[in-house]
């Protein structure tokens, strides 16, 4: 039966009833010679009736208690009716949700890392789970106040403050230990919470630190050996051993190739144990511009066609010698890869937001766009066999984005296969500084 219908039902036997109540009285009112005072005291009794209903159905609501489950017999029984079929709804549904929220809960309590649920405003602490009790110290559901309390390093209120969840907060000395290192990371959980995620990254730090020195220290012990094989090859004329020359010229190929490596990684090592610059100074853009020129053309020997452009007419802040490096191997890179009669634009220009971009393009054979977000990882190369003929070490792109990291940079890459690709180092306005005159020419 449809809504309209069941409300017609109601309300016919309401108005039924209403209708025999009322007959009822005047034929005893007419029997009686009472007429109207029987229709009066009726009418009273109805109002009192329905007033009586009314006040019984809000002290059953008022008190909580399940009301009746009643087939229509009116307008109050079917209202009744319609409230309990409401409450039912919203015990199942309010059950329902209940059973969800401790089944979170339960799934954040057997989660491995320590969850808190934080208000934005204030940074008080209004839930969390087992693990962050244990790892930071809380008391029962995080009763000891406010993040800022158990975090109370200026870097993780900061942190905080601005709401930084696209970057986790790397390497917090635990509140119980400072020798258990931290990482915190920033989740939007609703409106008013975060939901902040913290575990424990010791041993991963550790392994990364001992990665690192195994790469510096077996770098710098393969130095004195292939200095003593090189030294050798260079005494070792191939016109004193003709049937030896062809050897001899890929021994020193592959000896300066292993060189090379050798110089990128203890770079890279020395990189990676700077946490900032110690010392920023001017690194004069117009002389460097020219190096960058004069080096890609020697490496070219006149196979490409080289452009250099200097429109910003502003010097940087920074380090010259890493700068330097970056740039090198931005250009390096390019001449590597470019076939030849190929053209390689370095352009160094200013950006809207006030800062400046070196951007390095080529029309080489470009990058496909699975390859992109990789590139800047040690060894990772997009074709093997090409790497092994231009010499690269596929740690170039790594050492870029380190130092870029350090002059708190960033490297944008752009390519398109078969039309070349943009390898561009963008700077802040906090990088740049006025070019004093006379230093446009190298």
């Amino acid at each position: 039966m449809t809504v309209g219908a069941l409300l017609r039902r109601a309300w016919r036997a309401s108005v039924a009833r209403l209708l025999a109540i009322f007959a009822a009285a005047a034929l005893l009112g007419w029997w009686l010679d009472a007429l109207w005072p029987l229709l009066a005291l009726s009418a009273f009794a109805i109002l009192g009736w329905h007033y009586w209903r009314l006040h019984r159905l809000l002290a059953r609501l008022y008190q909580r208690r399940r009301l009746r489950d009643i087939d229509g017999r009116g307008l109050w029984d079917d209202l009744e009716m319609l409230l309990h079929r409401r409450q039912n709804e919203g015990r199942a549904r309010t059950k329902r949700l209940l059973g969800l929220v401790r089944g979170y809960r339960r799934a954040a309590t057997l989660m491995p890392d320590a969850v808190l649920l934080v208000d934005r405003d204030s940074g008080r602490i209004d839930w969390c789970n087992r693990q962050a009790r244990e790892l930071l110290g809380l008391g029962p559901q995080g009763s000891e106040g406010t993040v800022g309390a158990v975090f109370p390093d200026a870097t993780v209120r900061a942190w905080l403050d601005v709401g930084q969840t696209d970057e986790p907060l790397l390497d917090q000395a635990s509140p119980l230990d400072a020798n258990v290192r931290l990482s915190l990371r920033l989740l939007p959980y609703s409106p008013s919470q975060w939901l902040l995620v913290v575990r424990d990254v010791t041993k991963l730090l550790r392994l990364e630190q001992l990665r690192r020195d195994f790469v510096a220290n077996v770098s710098h012990e393969l130095r004195t050996p292939l200095t003593v094989v090189h030294g050798y090859l260079d005494i070792l004329d191939a016109d004193d051993y003709p049937e030896l020359g062809p050897m001899l010229d890929e021994m020193r190929k592959q000896s300066a190739r292993m060189s090379q490596l050798v110089e990128d990684l203890l770079t890279l090592s020395r990189l990676e144990a700077q946490e900032a610059l110690a010392h920023r100074e001017v690194v004069a853009m117009a002389p460097l511009l020219l190096t960058l020129k004069r080096e890609a053309q020697a490496l070219s020997a006149g196979r490409h066609q080289i452009h250099v452009e200097d429109s910003a007419n502003i010097d940087l802040l920074g380090s010259t010698r890493e700068l330097h490096s970056a740039f090198s191997n931005l250009v390096s890179n390019a001449v590597r890869y470019t076939p030849v009669d190929g053209r390689i634009d370095v352009r160094f220009e200013r950006t809207a937001d006030g800062g400046a971009v070196l951007a390095v393009q080529d029309s080489g054979y470009g990058i496909p766009a699975q390859h992109l977000p990789r590139l800047t990882e040690r060894f990772y190369r997009v074709s093997t066999s090409r790497a092994r003929e231009t010499g690269g070490t596929g740690l170039g792109l790594s050492i870029v984005k380190h130092v870029l990291n350090l002059h708190q940079g960033r490297l944008d890459i752009r390519s398109e296969v078969g039309k070349g690709s943009v390898f561009a180092c963008v700077f802040g306005p906090e990088a740049v500084v006025e070019r004093a005159r006379g230093t446009d020419e190298a």
